[in-house]
């Protein structure tokens, strides 16, 4: 039944879902050892028994699930794969966003930033860009907003 059985393979990193047949399966004293069918003929060995036990198993950056797993795991596991490439463009310094919080804050445009780095530029801008210390109310957001979008960018990366 498992080799005919269409399963799904989802790698977050790429974006990648597919649906996908098991190639071939070897029995051992082990227990039995799984192979995905072309075009995915390199995803194995894995334990085909832990498969249709608990409804995924994960081989590298791929998980490779029943359908019914998939849609109950389906938006955690995109939530999830959104947050990691989040924090690869963050500390990469690829996300456009990023630049312009960067920016607002007159922080470095590329590099790691750590919280501590973010906080000092936000408290050196407030000082002045604060409407009680003759700034205004838009400049005064605008790094806030900066501050804040930097911080939870770099929580996700950590």
């Amino acid at each position: 039944m498992a080799d005919t059985e269409e399963w799904v393979i989802w790698n977050g990193s790429l974006g990648i879902l597919d649906m996908v047949t098991i190639g071939r399966i070897e029995e051992a004293d082990g227990g039995r050892s799984g192979f995905l069918a072309p075009p995915y003929g390199v995803v194995g060995p894995f334990s085909m028994d832990e498969l249709e036990e608990k409804g995924r198993i994960s081989f590298g950056e791929c998980l490779v699930m029943s359908r019914l797993r998939w849609q109950e795991d389906q938006v955690e596991l995109r939530v999830e794969a959104m947050r990691k490439r989040r924090a690869f463009l963050f500390q990469a310094g690829l996300d456009d966003d990023d630049k312009e919080h960067r920016e607002a804050l007159n922080l470095p445009m590329d590099g790691t930033l750590t919280s501590s780095e973010i906080n000092n530029a936000f408290r050196k801008l407030a000082k002045v860009a604060h409407p009680d210390a003759g700034g205004s109310s838009e400049q005064y957001r605008r790094i806030a907003e900066a501050r804040d979008a930097l911080l939870e960018l770099c929580e996700g990366a950590s």
